[in-house]
């Protein structure tokens, strides 16, 4: 079985349209087997403001007391999940919600309890519970809550859980989802980047700003072994008659722009 990851940012969901869908088909089309991971971020924010709880980021990372890990599991599966498994129907995909925690698919360990609180990182994906899904002919959406051994959830970055599932699988493509057509360098897209470029360019300032989180990411999934991500956009069609559209991050080749 041939394997793509596909992580949604939460900030992305509402400006998939129907280029992207295509793609997906296309896919599929082609026989891989696609397993989607999503955060949730905007939505997250929401519902704290709601109840009057100022959001916290330590290192990047939510950090997250109980009432803060009891909302963003609400939000994530309750009102993310139920919005991205909708729209894959609507587009006439088999889709099913899978909580991280469920059977235990994403178990994970505290990073710093005293630092980040209920925050993990994943020590396993329990792929069991992905194949059952899919071996019913249905795309999994994940949500990024894991389960520690303690039984405690614990929230789990959804970069970091997209990454962790991607080398579970062995997946040959692992795809971060984000409103902008990829990397662009001195005006021009770049279809593919190495580590190296990565960082030369952080360096120089040409990959800036909302980017640079996002290419990071990207790297940590290389430096983990993947081997390669790309970053494309959820407005349009980012895989066409075979070919890519985005930005190709990888480990040691040089760039090809």
């Amino acid at each position: 079985m041939r394997y793509i990851v596909i992580k949604c940012g939460g900030s992305v969901l509402d400006e998939l349209n129907s280029s992207f869908f295509t793609s997906i088909s296309e896919l599929q089309n082609l026989g891989f087997q696609l397993v989607f991971v999503h955060g949730g971020g905007p939505d997250i924010n929401k519902m704290l403001e709601l109840f009057k709880v100022e959001p916290q980021f330590v290192n990047g990372l939510r950090k997250t007391d109980e009432q803060t890990l009891k909302i963003a599991e609400i939000v994530l599966s309750g009102l993310t999940n139920r919005k991205l498994v909708e729209m894959l129907q609507q587009y006439n995909f088999n889709a099913i919600g899978i909580h991280g925690s469920d059977g235990y698919c994403l178990q994970a360990d505290y990073i710093n309890l005293e630092e980040l609180g209920y925050v993990g990182e994943i020590i396993k994906v329990n792929t069991q519970i992905l194949h059952l899904a899919m071996n019913g002919n249905y795309i999994p959406v994940v949500t990024p809550i894991g389960i520690a051994e303690d039984g405690q959830k614990l929230n789990i970055n959804a970069d970091y859980a997209a990454v962790e599932v991607a080398k579970t699988l062995r997946a040959e493509q692992c795809l971060f989802v984000t409103d902008v057509d990829g990397v662009f360098i001195a005006g021009s897209l770049a279809s593919s980047l190495s580590m190296q470029d990565v960082n030369a360019y952080i360096e120089k300032g040409e990959i800036s700003g909302g980017m640079i989180p996002k290419v990071q990411s990207a790297l940590n999934a290389v430096e983990t072994g993947v081997e390669s991500v790309m970053i494309v956009s959820g407005k349009k069609a980012f895989f066409e008659n075979g070919k890519w559209n985005g930005t190709k991050i990888f480990q040691k080749e040089p760039i090809t722009k």
